[in-house]
């Protein structure tokens, strides 16, 4: 078995490494830049980042074990800490961007999360998100759910495409319900080679995330059914080649309103939200 940042890697941190430059870009992280990545995970976030020249990134996440493989793998200029992203450790507008990649979803609450992110980002600066389109566009993911629920339809309630914020929409709504200005939400794409059904299947057997804590779950009797299921959806004509799997992420990002305070800020959010409950 896998220490828990190697089988996190294997199995998703290989798709981060794909998608971070094109969240940091969306974001507007660059020269000079002060950057809060949260949920930071291994560090994809991250050591994209520290390659934009004079970007100061600072890491959290509340794995121990992510931030320590993170640490380790990470070029020197990044820091990282342990924490909780509903109650981030950091002063009022220290940082120029915010990021949480492909994190915001497993959050138990994201809304909390988010007034902690805006808090710290300085007026002016940009709150960024994204969430994989589990439903329909994370095809690694799809797929092996897809094969699950047939395999097994009272499993249907565990499939990822329940996941919250995963829908177009949701993420904006919940950046604009916050009081974050110029909210703009797009769909963001990559796609990963696997060179064989093994590399796909292998780290699924990790327990990492939804899908994988689900196969630690099965009998081996039930394991196998499922592998010989994916298998014959993804081998082309019985052969064990290579193949491609895409992913569409949504991604959302939001301005931090500027010449008002923080204070003022959350009283006029909660404000609308009484007013959304009479």
């Amino acid at each position: 078995m896998f220490a828990e940042g190697d089988a996190y890697e294997r199995f998703m941190g290989r798709w981060s490494r794909q998608f971070a430059p094109q969240l940091l870009r969306f974001a507007s992280v660059g020269e000079g830049s002060a950057l809060l990545d949260v949920g930071c995970g291994t560090g994809a976030l991250a050591s994209a980042a520290a390659a934009i020249p004079s970007v100061r990134v600072t890491s959290v996440d509340k794995s121990r074990a992510l931030v320590e493989h993170a640490r380790g793998h990470a070029p020197g200029n990044v820091s990282f800490e342990v924490g909780d992203a509903q109650a981030l450790s950091f002063s009022d507008a220290t940082f120029d961007q915010t990021v949480a990649m492909l994190v915001m979803n497993f959050i138990p609450d994201p809304a909390s999360a988010l007034r902690e992110m805006i808090r710290v980002t300085r007026p002016g600066g940009i709150v960024a998100a994204a969430v994989w389109d589990y439903g329909e566009g994370m095809q690694m993911l799809r797929v092996f759910w897809d094969e699950a629920v047939a395999l097994a339809p009272d499993v249907a309630a565990r499939d990822e495409r329940h996941m919250p914020l995963s829908r177009a929409g949701e993420l904006s709504a919940l950046w604009r319900a916050e009081g974050l200005q110029d909210v703009d939400e797009q769909p963001l794409t990559v796609a990963l080679a696997f060179a064989s059904f093994d590399d796909y299947w292998q780290p699924f057997i990790g327990g990492q995330g939804p899908a994988g804590a689900y196969v630690a779950s099965l009998s081996d009797a039930g394991r196998r059914a499922l592998e010989s299921r994916l298998r014959g959806r993804l081998s082309s004509a019985g052969q064990d080649s290579a193949f491609t799997l895409p992913a569409r992420a949504w991604a959302v990002r939001g301005v931090v309103p500027a010449g008002e305070s923080l204070a003022s800020l959350s009283c006029d959010v909660a404000a609308g939200s009484s007013k959304l409950v009479d």
